[in-house]
């Protein structure tokens, strides 16, 4: 218990902590092959932003504003990783065919390497992978429906912190 009562003192750094780790996996992924599609890319800004809070949040601990700012931060990052929740679920409704996927990610299939030399020479279109095709599934759930779940444990932490009594010291 006086772990999670850490870990919610300091929300700010579990979640830019957390926020990279996933950075961290996205690139890691893409390091081995795995190609971000446009859905991808958008749901990595989520994480930049939570980032981005977080460090304001824990700069703010040294001010004067040191009281409100792990709950505002909170209650901001609950917002943001929601709004990841809801991007992750569309991302993963797309790859089932539940919904179309946005124009912007269609494809025609894998990249080639006749189609980077026709960029590198000027060509005006690039298409990358697919938004609708999941590359990568481990136990029935994509990377986005994985991201989903992740974001939504982000959702309720980030909540469960902002609703403590106590403020981080």
């Amino acid at each position: 218990m006086a772990l999670l009562d850490l870990m919610f003192k300091r929300w700010p750094f579990v979640a830019l902590f957390a926020s990279a780790a996933m950075l961290a996996v996205a690139h890691a992924f893409q390091a081995f092959g795995f190609a971000p599609c446009h859905l991808c890319l958008k749901e990595r800004e989520v994480y930049w932003a939570a980032i981005g809070i977080s460090a304001i949040a824990i700069a703010a601990e040294l001010t004067r504003y040191r009281a409100p700012a792990p709950r505002i931060a909170s209650l901001l990052l609950a917002v943001v990783f929601a709004y990841g929740t809801y991007l992750a679920a569309f991302h993963a409704g797309a790859e089932w065919k539940w919904w179309p996927a946005p124009v912007t990610c269609s494809s025609a299939g894998p990249v080639n390497m006749a189609q980077l030399k026709a960029l590198l020479a000027g060509a005006k279109t690039f298409q990358g992978p697919a938004c609708d095709q999941a590359p990568w599934v481990f136990l029935g759930l994509s990377m986005a429906g994985w991201n989903c779940l992740i974001s939504a444990a982000l959702v309720g932490l980030s909540l469960t912190a902002a609703a403590r009594k106590e403020t981080a010291r």
